[in-house]
């Protein structure tokens, strides 16, 4: 079992899962919020997120009867405890993960930009992402030392085409959390700062748009392995710079609690990580 076999398993029931979210989306409903009082695009959950989860979970019970996984909804899924395991486990064995929708807030509104990502995750770190936008027409994926391919929802992993990110214009994006870093930025970069630019009207890039080209950088608060981290690693292997905000390699996913990674900077050049760890630089000498 290598994880382009896991990818390429799964990617059939991925698409599937990707029809029906864009299919129900103008009738979805919502579901009460979970418990991040302080996040509301972490709260946001719909019964696309619960139906998506539960499908991948029988594709895998399935066809991987004794993987490790671990989707986002965990605690509201049915299918949790016939897994061996959801938590990392010793070099080889590997743990499927999935954020069923990433972006739910942005999916809830209407907006085209929300994907649904699947990882394979070995103890020290990725081993393959595959993160697909049904509204968009596209997905990507990336296989550790392999690099990182993009296709339109027609085609197999086989007829992708290798992804190298090239940015439309200038313009990087901040997490939740960050907006005091606008000042540092905004002389050289139009800015998306999630917390003051998000519109349930207008439709802004979100952090996955560094992968289509709509951004040259980002910093992110936090890296989750089910999302964040993720399509870090999908922009990495695409040529990007990632490190974390002192500038140093992303640890070990092993060393990491609660099943993310510490804050990352994400740039599509060296000149471009130099600024963002700048800018992140001032902030804290300041």
């Amino acid at each position: 079992m290598t994880p382009r076999l896991i990818l390429e398993t799964l990617l059939p029931y991925v698409k599937v899962a990707g029809a029906y979210a864009r299919q129900i989306q103008s009738r979805i409903g919502v579901r009460p919020d979970k418990d991040y009082p302080d996040n509301s695009f972490a709260a946001a959950l719909s019964d696309a997120d619960l139906s998506i989860q539960a499908f991948i979970e029988v594709a895998l019970l399935g066809t991987f009867p004794q993987i490790r996984f671990y989707g986002e909804e965990y605690e509201h899924s049915a299918n949790t405890k016939y897994f061996r395991a959801i938590d990392l486990g010793e070099p080889g064995d590997y743990l499927v993960t999935l954020d069923p929708i990433d972006g739910t807030k942005f999916y809830l509104d209407g907006h085209s930009n929300y994907q649904i990502i699947l990882t394979v995750l070995d103890r020290d770190e990725f081993e393959a992402v595959l993160t697909l936008s049904p509204s968009e027409n596209a997905y990507y994926y990336a296989l550790r030392g392999q690099g990182a391919f993009r296709g339109t929802l027609d085609d197999s992993l086989d007829t992708c085409g290798r992804l190298h990110v090239t940015p439309m214009e200038p313009k990087v994006y901040l997490g939740l959390g960050l907006s005091h870093l606008v000042p540092r930025l905004n002389d050289r970069y139009s800015v998306v700062d999630l917390t003051t630019s998000y519109s349930p009207e207008v439709r802004i890039p979100g952090f996955s748009g560094m992968l289509a080209g709509e951004l040259t950088g980002a910093i992110i608060e936090s890296g989750k392995f089910i999302d964040g981290a993720a399509l870090a690693f999908v922009a990495q292997e695409a040529g990007c710079i990632v490190t974390t905000w002192d500038g140093s390699v992303p640890p070990p996913l092993h060393t990491c609690e609660n099943y993310e990674r510490p804050g990352l900077v994400i740039a599509s050049s060296p000149t471009v990580h130099q600024h963002l760890l700048e800018a992140m630089q001032a902030t804290v000498l300041s």
